[in-house]
């Protein structure tokens, strides 16, 4: 028969605390419709525990503290007694390093339950800023669980997210962890809880043996059916709370003989928990009357749920372009935001699609760097080599339209390369606008202006000029 064990995920919740607009597919069409809340999974939580009892394991793959208004303004802080009611197992990070990471260690100190990373290291001493593994106790069984913080936060991300730390990719650790669980520790099943990215975490399954479950984050795939790869269980859970994933092992002589999975829409039908229900509300409440003003109005449904282009960040495009009247406009690809269907918008809504409101900005750029930015931004998003994807989705563009073979080589994907609807020139000099100061490298460019207008302002000038469109545009097409 074997031993049972219940796992749960939840991954990229990226703030989310309450209910709020999901995109799901519906055969040949998009459907929005209500779904996450911390108060329901709450309930999923309860009601896996008490049918289960001392059989259940809960991890958060990260991406929790950030992403929303309430969980800026706070730094991170307000979600600690949620998080804490809710009892997960342990968690590693991501977007938790935005705040610093002094900031972050405060706050996975007053956890109840720990932080774990593999990769993440001090740089003047050299140490784990986390410890690297825990062995959590179920009814019958030991499990150690492993944690990989993502790789990128102190390669891609703003430098004072990793200000006095580092990472690693995890790899070269992750085989002596496991050695160190499976015969020192004497556990019997081996749990990795990653933020790596599930291109990456598939590689890493490939590469190293003994992992018996791999729960992954960061790309927000909605695994239906797991990923199986040679001995290991992958899971990936979607973003923004709207899924939890769930499996049911069957553990005989220290391996997996059997699993049963379900990813689980966090929808109307699950009753909120009313304890939590009240904790959230203590968050919330001081925010209500500021961001649930209505700022505008859409005609189009938007959503970041597209690789190449989508509707949501070319609403930020419109907005600076007209703001700033500059040549083109870029911004990050950023993969969080929660969909606005159509009609009116909120602040909340802003505050949700760009939270860490940075300042508007332009810069002088010649055609020959736009190119070699764009090539540098393709290879990170589709690198052949799994471990050398760095960042979300392909860099948001306004007034240049790019014809790419994504099969290419490095440097080597665009076929053809438009700036206002004439062939690019490499020579010409272009002015562009930011919506963040990193959306054009400093290493390319010139005669960068900081303006004194931050993207939610831009954004409610922008929409309080009427209803807006923000289709798409063909600013990035695979061909």
């Amino acid at each position: 028969m074997g031993d049972q064990v219940t796992i749960l995920q939840m991954n990229d919740s990226h703030g989310y605390l309450e209910p709020h607009q999901e995109l799901l597919w519906a055969g040949g069409q998009a459907e929005y419709r209500t779904a996450g809340g911390y108060a329901r999974i709450a309930t999923l939580l309860d009601e896996a525990r008490d049918a289960r009892p001392g059989r259940v394991l809960a991890f958060d793959c990260g991406d929790t503290i950030h992403g929303t208004y309430p969980a800026v303004q706070s730094r991170g802080g307000a979600f600690v007694p949620i998080l804490n009611a809710l009892e997960f197992d342990a968690m590693t990070a991501h977007w938790e390093f935005a705040y610093g990471p002094e900031r972050f260690v405060e706050i996975a100190r007053s956890l109840d339950y720990p932080v774990l990373a593999i990769n993440c290291y001090d740089d003047s001493s050299g140490d784990l800023i986390f410890p690297p593994y825990t062995v959590c106790e179920t009814d019958g069984l030991q499990v150690g669980v492993i944690g990989i913080a993502a790789t990128v936060v102190d390669k891609v991300m703003p430098p004072s997210f990793s200000e006095g730390i580092h990472f690693t990719l995890g790899d070269e650790e992750l085989p002596g962890h496991i050695a160190r669980l499976r015969d020192e520790e004497g556990v019997d099943l081996v749990v990795v809880v990653s933020h790596l990215g599930f291109p990456q975490e598939v590689k890493l399954a490939r590469e190293v043996d003994g992992i018996d479950l791999l729960l992954s984050g960061h790309t927000h795939n909605r695994l239906f059916e797991p990923a199986v790869v040679g001995e290991t269980i992958i899971i990936q859970s979607g973003c923004h709370g709207s899924f939890i994933g769930r499996l049911d092992l069957t553990v005989e002589d220290r391996r997996v003989t059997g699993f049963e999975h379900d990813l689980v829409i966090v929808d109307d039908a699950i009753p909120p928990h009313p304890g939590i229900e009240d904790l959230v509300e203590g968050v919330m409440d001081p925010h209500r009357e500021y961001l649930s003003r209505v700022v505008g109005e859409t005609r189009t449904p938007l959503n970041r749920n597209t690789v190449l282009e989508a509707t949501m960040d070319n609403l930020l495009l419109q907005a600076i372009s007209d703001l700033t009247g500059a040549d083109m406009a870029f911004s990050n690809g950023f993969r969080y935001g929660a969909p606005v269907a159509p009609g009116p918008v909120t602040r909340n809504d802003l505050w949700n699609m760009i939270p860490e409101n940075p300042d508007i900005s332009t810069v002088e750029v010649t055609g020959r760097e736009l190119r070699a930015m764009m090539e540098e931004n393709l290879e990170r998003t589709f690198a052949c080599d799994p471990y050398d994807q760095m960042g979300g989705y392909v860099k948001r563009c306004m007034g240049v339209n790019l014809y790419c073979r994504l099969e290419n080589a490095p440097g080597l994907r665009i076929q053809e390369f438009f700036a206002g609807g004439k062939r690019l020139d490499p020579d010409a000099v272009y002015r562009a606008a930011l919506a963040t100061d990193q959306d054009v490298p400093e290493k390319y460019g010139r005669d960068r202006e900081v303006l004194d207008t931050s993207m939610i302002e831009a954004l409610e000038r922008y929409l309080a000029q009427g209803p807006v469109s923000a289709d798409l545009r063909g600013s990035v097409v695979a061909i």
